[in-house]
């Protein structure tokens, strides 16, 4: 449980740096937050904790969340999908897979991969 941490993170995991720069982040308490691809280098399960820990640090505040993985953004007010730069769809969650677009397909695509 107890590890040594050594010079500048080295001895961290990718996952264990993104979430200590998220802690470090909400330890500032921003007006503004802008978290690009925060879950990335992160299993499901630590996730799952941070969406929770996102749901109640962005109350009050206006919170960017850029992601690929769409489960991270799945609770946002707006998703805005974005190809070459350009919106290509946008609304909330339930919107966008209404839609049935590309929004919907990769969604379709995420879960079933997870489910694997």
């Amino acid at each position: 449980i107890y590890e040594e941490v050594i010079e500048k993170g080295q001895s961290l995991s990718s996952g264990e740096r993104q979430l200590i720069a998220f802690a470090r982040t909400l330890t500032k308490n921003p007006k503004i937050l802008i978290l690009d691809e925060a879950t990335s280098h992160i299993d499901t399960e630590t996730e799952s904790l941070i969406q929770h820990a996102m749901n109640v640090v962005k109350k009050g505040r206006t919170t960017f969340i850029i992601a690929h993985r769409l489960s991270t953004i799945q609770q946002a007010d707006q998703i805005l999908l974005l190809e070459q730069g350009e919106i290509k769809e946008h609304g909330s969650h339930q919107e966008l897979l209404a839609l049935a677009g590309q929004y919907a397909e990769m969604y379709q695509l995420q879960a079933k991969s997870a489910q694997i």
